[in-house]
């Protein structure tokens, strides 16, 4: 049994909880549903989700530890949502949002048009920070990642696209000698 798996979920005020055959479906600011894997059940009891196994196949505390996070997730992203904040460094280097389509130039020679989810928000501010918010923990992480691939932080003079809080060990570049 999942040590995880076996804290129920409480459910905050405003949010709704519908369990329909092995389909979850939370709702609050946003709506967001997920499919059950197997050898899970789910039961809503007064204001608290208990996830549960069906049955003690190995396969079966992993998934049960799964579920419980991927639905405690859901219930924070319509109470709370979730967000990335994401720094753009190096000189001339910039970022524009108009409606969903986010343009950076980012010192090739054409900029990059990205277009966002329609679940995604973002807002760029003028210190070159572009903030990604949303309700769904697994989109607005993937987001993020595929932006920061656009432009990687290089290792000798820190330019590129990182996360706020990610810290980047530069190298020293070359002597001459």
């Amino acid at each position: 049994m999942s040590r995880i798996g076996k804290k129920p979920i409480d459910i905050p005020a405003g949010v709704k909880i519908a369990v329909e055959g092995n389909v979850v479906t939370v709702e609050g600011k946003g709506k967001l549903s997920f499919t059950l894997p197997q050898h899970v059940a789910v039961a809503v009891e007064g204001n608290q989700i208990l996830v549960s196994q069906t049955d003690e196949a190995r396969e079966a505390s992993a998934m049960h530890g799964l579920a419980r996070s991927i639905i405690n997730n859901m219930v924070i992203g319509v109470t709370d949502g979730f967000k990335k904040v994401l720094a753009i460094v190096g000189v001339g280097y910039k970022a524009s949002l108009s409606g969903q389509k986010l343009t950076l130039s980012l010192g090739f020679s054409h900029q990059i048009v990205y277009e966002l989810p329609a679940t995604i928000k973002a807002e760029v501010t003028p210190e070159n920070q572009i903030t990604i918010s949303g309700c769904d923990k697994q989109l607005v992480g993937e987001v993020a990642a595929e932006i920061r691939r656009f432009r990687p932080p290089e290792p000798y003079k820190g330019k590129g696209i990182r996360y706020v809080n990610e810290r980047i060990v530069l190298k020293e570049g070359k002597s001459v000698g």
